[in-house]
C-alpha cells in the first residue's frame, strides 16, 4: 500500500545519508520533499502541514547538528513522527463482558461483510472466543445470504434468517440469542450505501443506541484515498467510531488514508485487509508500518506469521534433515508451500529491510508467485526416486518432467539448479562451515528469485 511513498521518501533520505553534515537549508529542502511525497500519496493537507511543523524543530536541533550521523538521525525523527501520526501503539479491541457487541459500519463495496467474517475468525482462532455473526443488511440482495456463506466457510456461527425483519428487530434479536448461546462476541453487519446520507446515519444510530456497542469500527477502502479520509470523518461526527479496518492495503493504494485518519477522527486503525482470504487480516501495528514506509522492513510481523501460519512440527524435520546436510526435493516442494502460506515471494520480500531500493529489479524480473506454483508443479511431475535424489534425472527424464507440469525444459533445469545450490549451503553449513547460511541461500537460491537480486547470487 506505501510502495510509493516508500520510493520517494527513500530517494529523499538516501539524500541525506550521503552527508557528513547538514545545513538548516538541507533539512529545509529535504522536508519539502517529504511534504510533496505526503500530499502525492493523499495525506490530507491539514495533517501533512502539522507532521512538517512537528518534525522541523527537532530536524534542525543541536542533536542532529551536532551528531556523527546527521541524516540517520533526521530519519529517525520521521519515523517517529509516523508512528505518533498513526496511533503509537496497537489498539486493541474494547470487549469488556459477553456478549460483546461490535457494529460494522461502511459504505457499499467497502468489503465490511467480508471484513465482519475475517474479524470472527481471528477471534475464534487467536483470542478463542465465540461468535455469533448478524447481517442487518436489509437492502442488498443475498447480503445475509453472503454473511451465512462465509460464516460456514469461517466456521463461525450466523444468526438465522427471518424474512421481512428490520434491522433494529434483527440486531436486538442477535443480542437475545447471543446471551442464550452463551456467546462471547456478536458481529452486527449493518447495511451500506452508494454515498453517505441520512437514511443510512439515522439506521446506524438506532441500533447503535439500542444495543450500545463495545465497539464501532468503520470499514473503509483504502484504494478511495482521500475519500476515504472524508467518508471517516462523516461517520465519525454522526456515530462517534471506535477504530477503523482498512480494506485492500494489499492493493496499488497509496497510504494516504491510513495516515490521515487517526489525525481526522481521532480513531485508530486496528485492522488491515491483506487480501481475499478470510485469513488475510492483520492486526494494524504504527511502528511496524512506520517502519515499512522507511523501507526498514517488519521482521516482527513476518516472524509472527511464521509462528501462527507454518507447522512447527514439519519445520523440526526439516531442520533436522538439513543440520544433516539432506535436503531431497520433497523438502523444496514443502518450502514452497509454507512461503506460499506466508503470503508468497512479494508477501515475504515486503517485510524485509531494503527491499524497497530493490523494488524495480524485481519489477524488471516479473517476480509472481505463479513461480512457486509452476515449481511445485514441476517437482510433483517427478517420480518417487527422482525427488529424493536429483542427480538421476538426466536429459530424457527433465523432458517429461517439462511436459508433464506444462513447463519448458529451461524451467526444470533452474529448479534443479537452484535445488543443487541450497543443498550446498546446507552441506556446508552442517559441516560446520563459515559464512552465513541465510544469506547463502539467498544468494544461491532462495525459490523462485530471479539471478542478480541478492548479493552473492551467481
Amino acid at each position: 500500500m506505501f510502495d510509493s511513498l516508500q520510493s520517494r521518501l527513500g530517494g529523499v533520505f538516501d539524500k541525506l545519508r550521503g552527508r557528513g553534515a547538514l545545513s538548516e537549508s538541507d533539512v529545509d529542502a529535504a522536508l519539502a520533499e517529504v511534504r510533496t511525497a505526503l500530499l502525492e500519496a493523499d495525506v490530507a493537507l491539514s495533517v501533512v502541514d502539522d507532521f512538517i511543523a512537528k518534525v522541523r524543530p527537532k530536524a534542525i536541533g543541536e542533536t542532529v547538528i551536532r551528531s556523527v550521523q546527521p541524516g540517520q538521525q533526521v530519519v529517525k525523527i520521521v519515523h517517529d513522527q509516523l508512528v505518533e501520526t498513526l496511533g503509537s501503539d496497537n489498539a486493541a479491541l474494547n470487549l469488556g463482558s459477553p456478549p460483546a457487541p461490535i457494529l460494522m459500519v461502511g459504505l457499499q463495496g467497502s468489503g465490511k461483510t467480508t471484513s465482519s467474517a475475517k474479524l470472527a475468525l481471528l477471534l475464534q482462532t487467536k483470542d478463542k472466543k465465540r461468535v455469533l455473526m448478524a447481517s442487518l443488511d436489509v437492502n442488498r440482495p443475498a447480503a445475509m445470504e453472503q454473511l451465512k456463506i462465509l460464516g460456514e466457510q469461517a466456521g463461525v456461527a450466523t444468526l438465522p434468517i427471518v424474512a421481512n425483519q428490520m434491522p433494529l428487530d434483527i440486531a436486538k434479536r442477535a443480542m437475545a440469542a447471543a446471551r442464550v448461546g452463551g456467546y462471547d462476541v456478536v458481529i452486527l453487519d449493518t447495511a451500506g450505501r452508494q454515498h453517505v446520507d441520512e437514511q443510512l446515519m439515522a439506521e446506524v444510530a438506532h441500533v447503535r443506541d439500542a444495543v450500545k456497542p463495545h465497539e464501532t469500527l468503520l470499514v473503509a477502502d483504502s484504494l478511495t484515498g482521500q475519500d476515504a479520509v472524508n467518508i471517516a470523518k462523516a461517520f465519525n461526527e454522526r456515530v462517534p467510531l471506535s477504530g477503523i479496518i482498512l480494506t485492500r492495503a494489499d492493493g496499488d493504494a497509496r497510504g494516504g488514508a491510513a495516515l490521515s485518519m487517526r489525525a481526522v477522527t481521532g480513531a485508530p486503525i486496528k485492522f488491515l485487509g491483506m487480501g481475499e482470504k478470510l485469513e488475510a487480516l492483520e492486526a494494524f501495528h504504527p511502528a511496524r508500518v512506520a517502519a515499512r514506509i522507511l523501507d526498514m522492513g517488519d521482521v516482527v510481523s513476518l516472524v509472527e506469521k511464521a509462528s501462527e501460519t507454518l507447522d512447527k512440527e514439519k519445520a523440526e524435520k526439516l531442520a533436522a534433515k538439513m543440520k544433516k546436510g539432506s535436503f531431497d526435493m520433497d523438502d523444496l516442494a514443502e518450502q514452497l508451500r509454507q512461503m506460499k502460506k506466508l503470503g508468497g515471494m512479494q508477501g515475504v520480500l515486503a517485510m524485509l529491510p531494503g527491499v524497497g531500493k530493490i523494488k524495480n529489479q524485481l519489477d524488471a524480473a516479473g517476480l509472481d508467485d505463479k513461480i512457486l506454483t509452476h515449481q511445485e508443479a514441476i517437482i510433483s511431475s517427478m517420480t518417487k526416486k527422482e525427488r529424493v535424489d536429483p542427480d538421476v534425472i538426466n536429459g530424457s527424464r527433465r523432458k517429461r518432467i517439462a511436459a508433464g507440469a506444462g513447463v519448458e525444459v529451461s524451467d526444470v533445469n533452474k529448479l534443479l539448479k537452484m535445488h543443487r545450490q541450497m543443498s550446498d549451503v546446507l552441506k556446508k553449513v552442517g559441516k560446520g562451515g563459515r559464512g552465513n547460511p541465510l544469506a547463502g541461500m539467498m544468494g544461491g537460491g532462495m525459490p523462485g528469485l530471479p539471478p542478480g537480486i541478492f548479493p552473492g547470487r551467481r
